[in-house]
């Protein structure tokens, strides 16, 4: 069994992860932390995992944590900078959902956190998290990750067309829709009722923090500088992450498709659509999976793909998790093959 660990446990990325802990056949949880909750039963906070955990939330402790096999960090940014050093000397791997290790260049990464990264000697070492781009990297790893939930639907809906060269000198267009769960469990009056509901509203356009994340993961993929135009939208619903991205190619309709077939062919949990469908974030609501579409407009290079996920499993604590079983030599599906939700 696989001890587990999770720093910052009060948050939905955190009860997330619980909820598909608390079935993984090789997973034990054994801490859970949070420094404003301690001593609070976790089913008490959340009754939905009343008779599946008995944990109380407790201060982080690195030797403590240093105990388990791997921690998970479902913190702001900045946290697991102080503590993931002492946890790794510990032995113990760990899975960062926060933003700390996803961006390589530490100026960068100061620039849009607006703080000093506390950590930058672990840069070289951390893995990027998106199995189905750096799955060997995450496996030999002992720090990954995890992608950004607009990054994970963003770059695989483009991976296919970038990594092949066919989108060089193009400005791709990443508009992008959410749930209000993206914005976390904190009290936001962007995030009451009144506010959101019935609304829809863009946010982040003159820049948002996963931008640079976005471009550095596909300008790898294509090996040379891609530029995106990413806008994030706050639509009046609690989960999911629909991305209507457009880019132009000279491929048909039936090339397009059989590329991006042929390119998740082997990947468990990305869904390529048969032409002509239109994929809905209630389709992938509590699932791992992200629904891909690809779209040849008529008479024209238009080409516009559509990229489904929910933002707190494939675009957080699955995603996680998945890293979890590829580090530790596990099935990439184990603990995930959760049926959507419907409706």
């Amino acid at each position: 069994m696989i001890k587990v660990g999770i720093v910052g446990g009060t948050g939905y990325t955190g009860v997330e992860l619980l909820r598909i802990l608390a079935h993984h056949p090789q997973a034990e949880l054994r801490v859970i932390t949070s420094r404003s909750e301690e001593g609070v039963a976790v089913a008490e906070m959340y009754p939905n995992l009343r008779g599946h955990t008995d944990l109380a939330f407790s201060v982080p402790d690195s030797k403590t944590l240093g105990e388990c096999d791997v921690v998970f960090f479902a913190t702001p940014h900045g946290v697991a900078h102080a503590l993931a050093d002492d946890v790794l000397q510990a032995g113990a791997r760990i899975v960062d959902l926060s933003a700390d290790f996803r961006l390589t260049d530490v100026p960068t990464w100061e620039a849009w956190y607006n703080q000093e990264h506390g950590a930058p000697h672990l840069l070289p070492e951390a893995a990027y998290g998106l199995p189905e781009l750096y799955r060997q990297q995450i496996v030999e790893s002992r720090l990954v990750a995890v992608p950004g939930c607009f990054p994970t639907s963003i770059e695989l809906g483009l991976l296919p067309l970038v990594e092949k060269g066919l989108l060089q000198d193009q400005r791709i267009i990443a508009d992008c829709k959410t749930g209000v769960s993206g914005a976390g469990r904190g009290a936001k009056v962007g995030s009451l009722l009144c506010e959101a509901s019935e609304s829809l509203h863009a946010y982040g356009v003159s820049g948002h923090r996963h931008l640079p994340e976005i471009r550095q993961v596909l300008s790898h993929a294509a090996g040379s500088p891609t530029d995106v135009t990413f806008i994030p939208h706050l639509v009046p619903m609690i989960r999911g992450i629909h991305a209507t991205l457009y880019c132009r190619s000279e491929l048909s309709q039936v090339e397009l498709q059989q590329l991006f077939e042929q390119r998740y062919a082997d990947e468990p949990f990305v869904d390529v659509m048969p032409a002509g469908s239109q994929p809905s974030t209630r389709s992938v609501k509590g699932s791992n999976v992200c629904r891909l579409a690809v779209h040849k407009l008529i008479d024209s290079d238009q080409v516009v793909i559509l990229s489904a996920i929910d933002n707190l499993v494939k675009g957080a604590s699955g995603q996680a998790v998945q890293n979890m079983n590829l580090m530790f030599g596990l099935p990439e599906n184990t603990g995930l093959e959760h049926v959507a939700l419907m409706p």
